[in-house]
């Protein structure tokens, strides 16, 4: 499809495209506006709307703005930076708004958005790709597509992240393991860098030596490898892989989920510790669901016992020798909370539930923590939609919201962070 035709943009959809009406049907078309006039190239369908390419704007929005990217609108990283801050941040917030209403919460006191800076992000998931003549791209997927965006600089990642980029390319340039493609999962953690490379060849002697001298070179504590999809190895280690949580050091698994910023984090963690009860009994336990190396569950130990569920091995290994180092008040549990949820007689011992589930939310927990109508349940969600739907089954038990904070973590995205405290 190659035809092109003048639209009007009437609002943004949920991924931060365009949206305007061809009779009658949705056109999506990235990169616009509310109120601008364009010329577009019909390109394809996604479902039963269609999609397009601005050719030209027409007639501007008053709140387009130049991006802050060179790489923008080609890199998928970002959807949002040629839209004004105020307008960009109302459409945020009203995110979380719009998924309480229709959960049945349309007088949910909503905050003001939480705000993550520029350059603030510390964890960065590279694609790579080896190319002809043995070049390697190392970047961000390009929007709604498989190539990669060969990145020189990034908006959003922290610099020290983006001071990689290069050496790691001139690594890989060298390094046989990439054959073809791959990925390099890195997190800035408070002791510096850590990396996990993955390949689709295997990596020889002199592969693990030229990793050892990278991170020697470039201040990396540790380097985890692995072929393919298959569990990591240490490659290199040459010191300690920790960041702490509440004061709390944790060595968290190679590759490992963390908050994406420093001030999401905190934004997140102040909003949970908000949401719990002014006056917590002193022998109360909560319960903190889904809770990956600690992250929350170290500052809710600060207030009270806390019985952390996740279920990842390695994670929940790094959880508990950390709260037995530091005497925190944290049991670490393993269970797999979408295949063995927690069932209503084992949640009536904790006066609080936080859960923090993955993107798909948590649609087999939330009915049980429903039926057991446990007093208090924040939920920290990644995802405005399975939000909506989870909200929806607390709804109907007679829940309310009592706070509710959105956190722009991943700026210039449509992606929304929220926390939502729920109480009977």
């Amino acid at each position: 499809m190659a035809d092109s035709l003048d639209l009007r943009i009437e609002d943004l959809g949920a991924a931060g495209d365009g949206i305007a009406r061809l009779e009658g049907r949705t056109v999506f078309v990235p990169a616009t506006l509310p109120g601008e006039q364009v010329r577009a190239a019909l390109t394809g369908k996604r479902g039963d709307a269609l999609t397009a390419e601005a050719e030209a704007i027409l007639v501007p929005s008053p709140d387009r703005v130049a991006p802050a990217c060179p790489h923008f609108p080609d890199c998928g990283g970002c959807t949002l930076q040629h839209w004004a801050d105020a307008p960009y941040a109302a459409w945020k917030r009203a995110k979380l708004v719009d998924a309480l209403a229709r959960a049945g919460f349309g007088d949910a006191p909503v905050a003001p958005l939480a705000r993550t800076p520029p350059a603030a992000r510390r964890r960065a998931d590279l694609a790579l790709r080896r190319g002809p003549g043995g070049a390697v791209a190392l970047g961000f997927h390009a929007r709604g597509s498989g190539s990669i965006v060969d990145l020189a600089t990034c908006a959003v990642l922290d610099p020290r992240l983006v001071a990689l980029f290069e050496p790691l390319r001139a690594l890989l340039k060298r390094l046989p393991a990439l054959k073809r493609d791959g990925s390099a999962v890195v997190n800035l953690l408070d002791t510096g860098p850590d990396l996990l490379l993955r390949t689709d060849g295997a990596l020889d002697a002199p592969g693990r030596a030229a990793l050892a001298a990278f991170a020697a070179e470039h201040g990396i504590p540790r380097i985890a490898w692995a072929q393919g999809n298959g569990a990591p190895e240490t490659a290199a280690q040459l010191g300690a892989a920790a960041i702490a949580f509440a004061g709390v050091s944790v060595s968290p698994p190679p590759g490992a989920f963390l908050q994406a910023s420093r001030e999401g984090e905190a934004a997140i963690v102040g909003a949970v510790l908000a949401g719990l009860p002014d006056k917590l009994p002193p022998r109360a336990a909560l319960a903190d669901l889904f809770a990956g190396n600690g992250t929350l569950s170290f500052p809710l130990a600060t207030r009270a016992r806390v019985t952390a569920f996740e279920g990842m091995a390695e994670s929940v290994a790094a959880l508990s020798a950390a709260a037995g180092k530091a005497g925190a008040r944290v049991k670490a549990v393993r269970r797999d909370l979408d295949r063995q949820p927690l069932a209503a007689k084992e949640l009536h011992e904790f006066a609080t539930v936080v859960l923090d589930p993955p993107y798909a939310g948590a649609p087999v927990q939330v009915p049980l923590l429903a039926r057991a109508q446990v007093p208090r349940i924040i939920y920290v969600s990644c995802n405005p939609a399975a939000l909506q739907r989870d909200a929806q089954v607390l709804a109907r038990a007679g829940y309310r919201v009592a706070a509710a904070t959105p956190v722009d973590q991943f700026l210039w995205s449509p992606h929304l962070e929220s926390v939502v405290v729920f109480t009977r």
